[in-house]
């Protein structure tokens, strides 16, 4: 249970914060994350961590000479967002590139992908390198699906030693995907873990029972049986990983025995007993073993094994020496210089608007709309939580109270400023996307700007160009998530009440009540999904245990459509006057 916080909304940006100064001798703060310290005395190739928080010392716990140069930090267990992507490249970056390496998640995939898009744009190379060690999500033959977990670290600490090493941005990336090739991970859950403010776990396992199969954000594991003794669970690790032994693989392995957040290092090495003679026997060697906290999730109980074929190419990496705050190997002598001033952070320039009376009058009623949305998502935060921790990790509610917060004072700011509806609507996206993260934070922020794209600044929207501009969030969602009807995902509402306001509008039905209808429908279909095993997203590795509850973004999206449409049908007051 986390018991040291203020408002468990700022607790990441808190802790950030209290790292950054804590270790200010290796690392400054910037938006979106952390860098390092110091720029290295020549161009090199920045190697660029990141994910949720709630896994220290990943991601910014590993920053420093030998391994990252930067962390993207989101919210608990929520992607960060592209923005946060964006800026903290803008200021890890030297001049030879720059990698995203981060576990397979939709929403990290999404984000860092579209960072990577917008710097490529600038002629700053960047290249993303996944890591999907976790056997257990998914099968050998579908590799590309298996989530990211322990094997994180390695994967860092090889791309992070090469990088140093001097190699270009190519052979880098080359050998962060062979290292992933290369690389197994088995774990296991005792207990759930707590988000800071909650009063119980994400989720509880009966007494005597472990989850075999983790994730690392609060999910439980993929199926649950009796707890073994430590001699029993060393043998099952042991022997899971060893059958995904990848052909033609060496003798010689990185292994590591990962603590999930409150299983004690004393437990790890009674595991270590059995885990170790082993591997011994199988005829390995084992190459500078770590056991204790690299990836962890809050406060779980439970524990990994992570197994990496190493070459001798890999493993001269992943014997360097490394100095950051939460690990350090071998003697450094890195060569750094003592500037700062030279990085390149992100400023935001300020935005100047054109817009027409009528299209102010109707920004007025998007902001009533922004208003309505943040309120509702704040009074269902527990809900849609429990919703998603069911076979996820119970970071909806929290991600959408973020991003329509953000949305509505980046929405009021620009209304103040001059700004149309279009606009209006625009900020609100731009900022969900920036403060949501996750895979809903971006595609609701991409569809709120693509809503507003469609509206402009000129007019007072007929109902057909406020049903375009639906279809038009529709689309946008659409084709950056690449969900579709039957996934289980919020898709599931949202082209149901696309597809019946068009219906309603065409067929004359006055806009209010065609509007209604369409979330009625909308509604409908979200608690249908109920029926549904998950197909995309978190839940996908759990899907057995999503059936029979709804999914959590097809019902957030539900409810927020169904809330909105006395403000975006109602003719604005200012034009019912002319």
């Amino acid at each position: 249970m986390t018991k040291i916080f203020n408002d468990p909304a700022d607790f990441a940006d808190e802790a950030l914060a209290g790292f950054c100064d804590a270790h200010s001798d290796l690392v400054r703060q910037v938006e979106g994350g952390a860098v390092r310290r110091n720029r290295p005395a020549t161009p090199k190739v920045a190697v660029i961590t990141g994910g949720g928080s709630g896994h220290y010392p990943a991601f910014a716990g590993i920053i420093g000479p030998g391994l990252a140069d930067g962390a993207v930090v989101g919210n608990i267990f929520t992607s960060p967002s592209t923005q946060q992507a964006y800026s903290v490249a803008k200021a890890a970056n030297s001049g030879a590139g720059v990698v995203f390496t981060y576990g397979n998640y939709a929403g990290d995939v999404m984000n860092f992908g579209m960072a990577s898009e917008r710097l490529n744009a600038e002629g700053i190379r960047a290249e993303n390198v996944l890591v999907t060690d976790d056997i257990a999500s998914a099968p050998l033959s579908e590799i590309e699906k298996r989530r990211g977990i322990a094997g994180d670290f390695v994967v860092f600490k090889v791309m992070g030693a090469a990088a140093e090493a001097g190699l270009d941005l190519d052979s880098v990336v080359r050998l962060g995907r062979k290292t992933n090739e290369l690389t197994r991970t088995i774990g296991t859950a005792f207990g759930g873990c707590t988000f800071p403010g909650a009063d119980a776990p994400l989720f509880r396992l009966p007494e005597g029972q472990m989850g075999l199969g983790l994730g690392i954000h609060g999910e439980p594991g993929l199926f649950d049986t009796e707890l073994p003794t430590a001699v029993e669970l060393g043998r099952e690790l042991v022997r899971r990983v060893l059958e995904e032994a990848p052909a033609g693989g060496s003798t010689r392995l990185a292994v590591i025995l990962n603590g999930l957040g409150s299983t004690k290092h004393e437990e790890l090495f009674v595991l270590w007993r059995t885990v170790a003679p082993l591997l011994r026997d199988a005829g390995y060697t084992l190459v500078m073993p770590e056991v204790g906290e690299l990836v962890t999730s809050l406060d779980m109980a439970g524990a990994s094994l992570t197994l990496t074929w190493l070459d001798d190419e890999l493993e001269q990496y992943w014997t360097a020496p490394a100095l950051t705050p939460a690990y350090r190997r071998g003697s450094v002598g890195f060569d750094v210089a003592v500037s700062e001033d030279a990085s390149e952070d992100f400023v935001t320039e300020a935005a100047h608007y054109s817009s027409t009376e009528a299209s102010r009058a109707y920004a007025g009623q998007c902001l009533g709309a922004l208003e309505t949305t943040a309120a509702l998502l704040r009074s269902s935060e527990t809900m849609l939580g429990d919703m998603d921790a069911i076979a996820g990790d119970g970071d909806h509610g929290r991600g959408m109270v973020r991003g329509s917060a953000a949305s509505l004072e980046a929405a009021a700011a620009a209304f103040s400023a001059g700004a149309g509806a279009g606009s209006v609507l625009i900020a609100a996206g731009d900022a969900w996307a920036d403060k949501a993260g996750g895979t809903s934070g971006v595609l609701w922020g991409a569809g709120l700007r693509a809503f507003g794209e469609r509206l402009g600044d000129a007019e007072i929207p007929t109902p057909e160009v406020l049903t375009e501009s639906v279809r038009a969030f529709a689309d946008r969602m659409a084709s950056l998530g690449k969900a579709e009807i039957g996934d289980k995902t919020m898709m599931d509402a949202l082209l149901p009440f696309a597809s019946s306001l068009e219906e309603g509008v065409a067929a004359g039905t006055p806009l209010e009540h065609a509007w209604a209808a369409a979330a009625a429908d909308a509604t409908t279909a979200a608690a249908s999904t109920a029926d549904l095993r998950a197909l995309k997203g978190r839940a996908r590795p759990l899907a057995e245990k999503s059936i029979g509850t709804p999914d959590p973004g097809a019902t957030s999206l539900a409810m927020v459509f169904a809330a909105v449409g006395p403000h975006f049908t109602a003719v604005p007051v200012a034009a019912a006057n002319h």
